[in-house]
């Protein structure tokens, strides 16, 4: 009797702390909201990760930009997804291996990574397939959020990346972090007053604090949760570039199952934390995204999210 008592009480207990957050955490007070969210920039409508793509981007009305880093040889923070140039450039080398003046220009055609099997071909200068350097963007767009996926684990990144953030005053206006927890622990021990991405591994035991019922209780110092819709590899699955096996079949169907909840968003949006999904292209994916609860949408298309939002605004 005792235990059905106890068990009966921490279940009413965590459904009242789930509903009601705010009752044993102070919400988070992030100081930008942002629905629209450029990938790279928007991959599909310029060359990825350029100033001409973060440009025309913001042009169109894009509340927030996301970009990837690396260091050069000569240590200059650089706005790239990839560690090599061969995919975006035809070169193969590590950005790593290259001063910044030397790195060639972007490839004419580039693959659009989650549009299988598109391409954009651009009709840009070629200046405009030039490789940004994080401070252009922090210079050019001093008030547009900028989200920083750190590529590598590199400490000497990680702290200049830290530099430009505090050195243009962005700490409250800038996300950054790693799917690799180690990577993201870094950026948190080196500047905590950045906003923070979970990791991958925060992800597994959020999903596990959630079917215990602890996740009323225990404290989270991140602040932005990125998380893929799985209809987006579940499409990939015919098409003849993708590498989509059965297991992953198995991970994507279950991770639509047990993340794919509303009441876990809106739990967290009422900490203050915002829920973001990437990279959604078709405007199917936009609606559904939002019909789960999600604080923004990460897409290769800003002209698409655009009409959408202006068509169908979200809560």
């Amino acid at each position: 009797m005792l235990l059905f008592t106890l068990v009966g009480g921490y279940i009413l207990t965590s459904m009242i702390f789930f509903k009601f957050p705010t009752l044993l955490h102070k919400k988070k007070q992030v100081k930008f909201m942002c629905q629209h969210i450029s990938h790279r920039g928007g991959a599909g409508e310029g060359y990825e990760n350029t100033m001409y793509a973060f440009k025309r981007a913001v042009a169109i009305g894009t509340e927030m930009l996301e970009l990837d880093c690396h260091l050069t040889k000569d240590g200059e923070v650089v706005v790239s997804h990839d560690h090599d140039l061969l995919r975006s450039t035809g070169t193969n080398k590590s950005i790593s291996e290259v001063n910044y003046k030397d790195l060639p220009l972007l490839k004419p055609r580039l693959p659009i990574d989650f549009d299988p099997d598109a391409e954009y071909i651009g009709t840009e200068k070629e200046e405009d397939r030039r490789f940004a350097l994080l401070k252009e963007v922090f210079e050019a767009f001093p008030n547009i959020p900028v989200n920083i996926d750190i590529k590598v684990n590199d400490d000497e990144l990680i702290t200049k990346v830290s530099e430009l953030i505090k050195g243009y005053n962005r700490e409250e206006y800038t996300v950054w972090g790693n799917f690799s927890d180690e990577i993201t622990r870094k950026c948190y021990r080196t500047n905590p007053n950045v906003n923070l991405l979970f990791s991958m591994r925060r992800v597994i035991l959020l999903i596990v604090f959630l079917y215990t019922g602890l996740l009323p209780f225990v404290p989270l110092k991140e602040t932005h949760l990125e998380i893929f819709l799985p209809s987006i590899y579940l499409r990939r699955k015919g098409s003849p570039s993708s590498t989509f096996l059965p297991l992953e079949k198995i991970l994507v169907r279950t991770i639509n199952v047990l993340l794919m909840r509303r009441c876990l968003f809106n739990h967290l949006r009422a900490r203050g934390i915002h829920v973001y999904f990437w990279v959604l292209n078709e405007e199917e994916e936009f609606k559904k995204a939002f019909d789960l609860g999600a604080t923004g949408v990460m897409t290769d298309y800003p002209t698409r999210l655009k009409l959408f939002l202006n068509n169908c605004p979200a809560e």
